[in-house]
């Protein structure tokens, strides 16, 4: 069973406006992903501190449960909020977003029982569009709030994370499109047009 969350809490500065709710080929941004998701979720939900602003999604919307700690906050609040035992979280201002991906991610996290499946890249991993497994990541993620730690994958050492390999990604996103996040106008356009290509 799986809760796909939607983080919709990022400052959208570089963008000049909220990126979510920036229409994208005729409708908010968030919706696109949202949709792009939904065949897989059992459970979507969309972590937001500006609630009021989300209400059009019909969807369960959760405000941080660790105000202040940014995007580690973000990540436990989306994981402790979700009612299954999986969760796939996901950027809000990804517009080719992969269900095949998460259906990748989520098949490898039960099959070879870890706790993280995740992309990782020469600048790093991919936390924000990665499988969760609610039960263990829950407390090692409070434990790293508690003690101050601030970057979201502070507390990978203490689970097992299974890091997607290569060939992986290409067959489950054989684009490569899928953490692209947009955030200037211009990359904004252009994910556009890739989108009616």
């Amino acid at each position: 069973m799986l809760t796909i969350s939607i983080q919709a809490g990022g400052q959208s500065s570089r963008m000049g406006e909220d990126k979510a709710l920036k229409t994208f080929l005729g409708r908010p941004l968030i919706q696109r992903v949202i949709e792009r998701l939904t065949p897989i979720a059992d459970e979507i939900i969309v972590t937001t501190n500006r609630l009021e602003d989300y209400l059009f999604l019909n969807l369960r919307l959760i405000s941080d449960l660790k105000p202040g700690r940014g995007a580690l906050g973000g990540l436990y609040t989306a994981i402790a909020s979700a009612a299954h035992p999986i969760v796939a979280v996901v950027a809000c201002d990804m517009p080719f977003a992969s269900a095949t991906l998460i259906e990748t991610a989520s098949r490898l996290l039960v099959e070879e029982e870890s706790d993280v499946v995740i992309a990782k890249n020469e600048e790093g991993y991919e936390p924000l569009h990665a499988v969760y497994r609610r039960e263990t990541c829950m407390p090692a993620i409070e434990s790293a709030i508690d003690a101050d730690q601030w970057k979201v994958i502070a507390w990978f050492p203490h689970v097992k994370v299974r890091v997607l390999t290569p060939e992986e990604m290409k067959q489950a996103d054989p684009s490569g499109l899928a953490f692209w996040n947009v955030n200037t106008p211009e990359e904004f356009a252009k994910a556009e047009q890739i989108a009616l290509a």
